[in-house]
């Protein structure tokens, strides 16, 4: 019987796997005697050796990846067992990620991770990664993408192509999600997007109402205190329909962990029931014009003058801006730092805006920033002059301690990137398997022909790997563990995998995906987004990179 044909195949998955990290045990050695100094990463041999570093961190990403895929197929073989889309989508994504660990890992359209730029040997490399994916490179491709390719057909409507492993809760909200997606975004998104509107404040509404506001603040404060797999499948779905309906609870998750984390417990009693009702809405306030991800040089300060903080400076990109209630100040009150030391968070309350009005308040102006995509709640920049916000709202009731306060968030927030990202690649497949099979060319439906079909089934494959990576960095954030290395990794997998699967997408639909009336082209725009934001791609990698050369120390 073949590996295809079998319902077994958590064993050779779990090969590959294993040579897969054999292969990253020898490209983390090999950076590290460019890098590391003294036991430990140098800054100055990081920068310059940048490009093998971020080799290092996209072997780590597809590494993991194949771990996670693997572990997978294990627990669903275990349970109900592996259906045709399981079984066959799993061989296609090992066999590439594999495929690429040898060749080439595309980074983006033009770099590749390649095992000879950090200075291994070809012959070494194959020898190593043949003892663990062998058989499954001797599968048919043709006949692997056929059976996969109508094993998606089987699927269609489905939240996955794949089981993806989800308790009966977790089933349950990506179900109510869903449907309320089809019903009450998918509709209206492109119309939203087109109009470059507000989303309404009736699906904002709908949203508190459905508890997306509060789903991991815990129950004592007015939430429904559950996982951060449950914000995952949440934020998957509602991005599935609208990236910028996926986003809504992203500030409100941010600045619920910013207080849970740091805040005192008269600043918990006082704002997170507000943040879980929906009743406040949060906005991040960190990035300033010139400075993305070094956030130590940030130049807004805050003053204090008795019982009163004065903000001065400018900020951008500020996501929701206009309609949010309450702001996330990250701010530099010791005004003889230089760096992350002098920075402190505020909790900005401010009263909410409109489109017409945006700031109604003394001490702030600003204007919006128009974009591409990832409409619906609109982006602005903002100038604080003497704004004014009260002492006690300084987050936790101390000075100092913004920037560790923030890093307290970014792992739950490129958690959720990641999840978003893989509802923007869902909404690319299933809008390219649905042109596919209605777009008729030469007698029949584009569907049929192996270059289309392939795309898609590519994208259902890799859409598999990077949720299995996304609830695996979920997990352990719910079981108090460290997961900033996992969590950059799904994050930065993800992001590629959604643009990857919106290019295919408008490629599929041809000319007609160029053309604005098409709802592919507002998720191309979306998808763009998403390896830039919550910590561009470049910076993830170089963090990654980092991490494990220090693990290698």
């Amino acid at each position: 019987m073949s590996i295809c044909s079998s319902g077994t195949i958590s064993g050779y998955l779990d090969r590959a796997q294993n040579a897969a990290f054999q292969y990253l045990d020898m490209v983390r050695a090999a950076a590290a005697a460019r890098i590391v100094v003294d036991g430990k990463p140098d800054r100055g041999r990081l920068d310059r050796h940048q490009h093998e570093a971020h080799v290092l961190a996209f072997v780590a990403a597809c590494a993991e990846t194949l771990r996670q895929v693997s572990l997978w197929s294990a627990r669903i073989e275990a349970g109900p067992g592996l259906s045709r889309a399981d079984r066959t989508l799993a061989l296609v994504l090992v066999a590439e990620y594999g495929r690429q660990l040898w060749g080439g890992i595309p980074m983006n359209q033009s770099e590749f991770a390649r095992p000879e730029d950090v200075g291994l040997a070809p012959e070494a490399v194959r020898e190593v990664l043949l003892a663990g994916f062998a058989p499954i490179f001797a599968l048919d491709r043709e006949a692997l993408f056929a059976g996969a390719g109508a094993a998606l057909l089987e699927q269609m409507g489905q939240a996955s192509a794949e089981n993806p492993g989800l308790d009966p809760t977790e089933t349950l909200i990506r179900d109510q999600f869903r449907k309320y997606a089809d019903a009450k975004i998918i509709p209206f998104a492109h119309q939203w997007h087109l109009a470059d509107t507000l989303i309404p404040d009736e699906t904002l509404v709908e949203l508190a109402q459905m508890g997306v506001f509060g789903l991991t603040i815990p129950e004592e404060y007015g939430g429904s205190g559950l996982s951060k797999i449950a914000m995952c499948v949440v934020s998957e779905e509602l991005s599935r329909g609208f990236i910028g309906a996926g986003s809504l609870g992203t500030r409100s998750e941010i600045a619920a962990e910013l207080i849970l984390n740091g805040g005192t417990e008269a600043q918990k009693r006082h704002f997170l029931p507000r943040i879980a009702s929906g009743e406040t809405l949060p906005t991040a306030v960190f990035t300033e014009p010139d400075i993305g991800s070094d956030l130590g040089s940030l130049r807004t300060r805050a003053m204090r003058t008795g019982g009163i903080w004065q903000v001065t400076g400018a900020k951008t990109w500020i996501t929701h801006a206009a309609r949010a209630d309450l702001m996330t100040l990250l701010a530099r009150t010791d005004p003889a730092s230089t760096d992350h030391r002098g920075l402190s968070m505020l909790l900005a309350e401010k009263p909410r805006g409109s489109v017409a009005d945006p700031f109604p308040v003394s001490g702030m102006r600003g204007g919006e920033i128009g974009v591409l995509g990832y409409r619906g709640m609109k982006e602005y920049e903002i100038a604080f002059d003497g704004f004014e916000v009260p002492a006690e709202n300084l987050l936790g009731g101390v000075e100092g301690h913004g920037f560790r306060h923030l890093m307290t968030t970014f792992e739950s927030a490129r958690i959720q990137t990641a999840a978003r990202a893989i509802g923007v690649g869902q909404a690319a497949l299933e809008l390219g398997l649905s042109y596919a099979l209605a777009r008729r060319q030469f007698g029949r439906p584009i569907m049929e022909f192996p270059r289309v079909r392939d795309k898609l089934v590519l994208v259902a494959a890799e859409l598999l790997g990077a949720r299995q990576i996304c609830y695996f960095s979920a997990r352990r954030k719910d079981s108090g563990e460290r997961c900033d290395l996992e969590a950059g990794m799904a994050k930065l997998l993800a992001a590629r995998i959604a643009w990857a699967a919106a290019d295919a997408g408008v490629q599929i639909h041809g000319g007609n995906g160029f053309a604005l009336e098409y709802p592919i082209s507002r998720v191309l725009c979306d998808a763009r987004i998403l390896s830039i934001f919550e910590g561009a791609a470049e910076i993830q990698a170089q963090i990654i990179a980092r991490r494990l050369l220090e693990n290698a120390a």
